[in-house]
């Protein structure tokens, strides 16, 4: 176990049951039950696990003295290898990245809303009955932008387009009609991603 290697390999997987227990009870365990869980043996081989941890930048310490997750905590590998939907593609490459969920989906934080999508309008685009789109709130859209619109105090997710000089809502789906609203509808936001989970 002297290998440096070996060691960071073991802090690892003992990140990975930190992670796990945090995504079950969003919060992290106390001294006592890392030990525990961990299978530790002392007090001071935790410590300097946690030690360790909080120098990579995976854990912090709270103003009062409780154990947070850190900057890098929530960050997953991003595999250099792209997997193909079509032929097949070599099926593993050492290497890669590390990123957050955040990082990715999330550009500008202060003015992003996260918005189940009910119904399948939007099938044709990949945009499912149950998904869910990442929404930058702001009233200005572009001819052409997937949007989230509000018409008579109801939510709607359809394509902004425009016919003559009117703007109209467009789905992506033959079996829903093109909107076009009679009187101002508003642009609550442009949909930026979307995620789902199976």
């Amino acid at each position: 176990m002297n290998d440096f290697n070996e060691v960071q390999e073991l802090d690892i997987q003992k990140l990975g049951q930190l992670r796990d227990y945090f995504a079950s009870y969003r919060s992290l365990p106390s001294y006592r039950y890392m030990q525990d869980q961990l299978n530790m043996k002392s007090k001071d081989t935790i410590s300097r696990f946690v030690s360790r941890l909080k120098l990579m930048g995976f854990l912090d310490m709270a103003p009062d003295n409780k154990l947070i997750p850190g900057k890098r905590f929530f960050e997953r590998p991003l595999s250099n290898t792209t997997v193909q939907a079509g032929s097949f593609t070599a099926a593993y490459s050492e290497g890669g990245d590390y990123i957050t969920i955040d990082e990715h989906l999330v550009k500008k934080p202060s003015i992003t809303e996260l918005i189940p999508v009910a119904g399948d309008s939007m099938r044709d685009l990949g945009i499912l009955d149950g998904d869910t789109v990442i929404v930058e709130k702001r009233p200005l859209a572009n001819i052409g932008d997937i949007v989230v619109a509000i018409i008579d105090d109801k939510f709607t997710i359809k394509t902004l387009g425009k016919e003559k000089d009117l703007f109209v809502l467009i789905p992506a789906n033959p079996d829903f009609d093109i909107i076009r609203p009679r009187e101002a509808f508003g642009i609550y936001g442009v949909v930026t991603g979307q995620f789902r989970s199976y």
